[in-house]
C-alpha cells in the first residue's frame, strides 16, 4: 500500500480527512459504472472506512470533507442539516453583472428538463438561496465568490446560468469555454468550508487553493488574452 496520499490532504485527525478534490473525479462510484474511480475508493486504502458528509460535483474541484467515524458523520450530518456550515465557491463566468453584491432567492427542481438539469421552478421548486459577490472583472467575463446558504443538486450552476451569467466550461448550463484558450473543465472551485469539529467543537476554516487550469485561465484573462 503506498504511503502518499492520492489526493492533497488540507486536514486529518482521527475524526476527519479533508482532501482537494481535483475537477474530473467522482465523489461516490458512478452508477452506471461501479468501476471507475471516485474520491472515497481512492482514499480508503490508505485511511479506512470513510463516510461520506457533502458531495461535489465530478467537474467541481476544491475542499472535500470526509467523516472518519459514524459519531463524526453524524455530528457533521447534522451541521449540514440545520445549516451550520459556511462555505464559498469561487465561479468564473460568462458576462459582467451590473452589481457588486446579489443574493439570488430562486427556487429549483432537480432533474427538472430531458436534460437532467436543475431548473428555476416557482410553483414547484424547493427553496435555494446563493449568496454573489465580485471578486474581479476581466472583459467579458467575471469572477465571483458564491456562498449557497442552501445544499440544492446543482445549485449555483443554475442560479449563475438563471442571471445570464454561465460558469465558463460549464456546457450543460450554457456556459462557454474561453476563446483561443485551453479553459478549465468547469469555471467553480470549492474554495473553502466551516465546520464545528464533531469532537472539540472548534470551528475548522479548510480551505483549497486555485487549481492550476483555472490560475491558468485567470492569468490569461488578466492578460488580455
Amino acid at each position: 500500500m503506498s504511503e502518499t496520499p492520492p489526493l492533497p490532504v488540507i486536514w486529518l485527525d482521527e475524526s476527519l480527512l479533508a482532501v482537494d478534490k481535483p475537477a474530473g473525479l467522482r465523489t461516490l462510484p458512478d452508477g452506471y459504472d461501479p468501476s471507475l474511480p471516485h474520491a472515497r475508493s481512492l482514499l480508503e486504502p490508505l485511511y479506512g472506512r470513510l463516510w461520506i458528509v457533502h458531495r461535489l460535483d465530478k467537474e467541481t474541484s476544491g475542499v472535500l470533507l470526509l467523516a472518519r467515524s459514524a459519531q463524526a458523520h453524524r455530528s457533521l450530518n447534522t451541521q449540514f442539516e440545520q445549516r451550520q456550515t459556511r462555505k464559498a465557491y469561487c465561479a468564473l463566468v460568462n458576462g459582467s453583472p451590473a452589481w457588486q453584491e446579489y443574493t439570488v432567492r430562486l427556487p429549483l427542481r432537480t432533474d427538472g428538463d430531458r436534460h437532467h438539469r436543475s431548473v428555476v421552478d416557482t410553483r414547484r421548486g424547493k427553496s435555494a438561496v446563493t449568496c454573489l459577490r465580485v471578486l474581479e472583472r476581466f472583459a467579458a467575463h467575471t469572477l465571483l465568490e458564491a456562498a449557497p446558504e442552501t445544499g440544492r443538486t446543482h445549485q449555483i450552476r443554475a442560479h449563475l446560468a438563471a442571471l445570464g451569467l454561465p460558469i465558463v466550461g460549464d456546457l450543460l448550463y450554457g456556459g462557454a469555454a474561453l476563446p483561443d484558450g485551453e479553459a478549465p473543465l468547469l469555471g467553480l472551485h470549492a474554495a473553502w468550508l466551516e465546520v464545528a469539529h464533531p469532537l472539540s467543537g472548534e470551528r475548522l476554516h479548510l480551505e483549497a487553493p486555485l487549481p492550476p487550469a483555472l490560475q491558468e485561465a485567470l492569468h490569461a484573462l488578466r492578460a488580455g488574452l
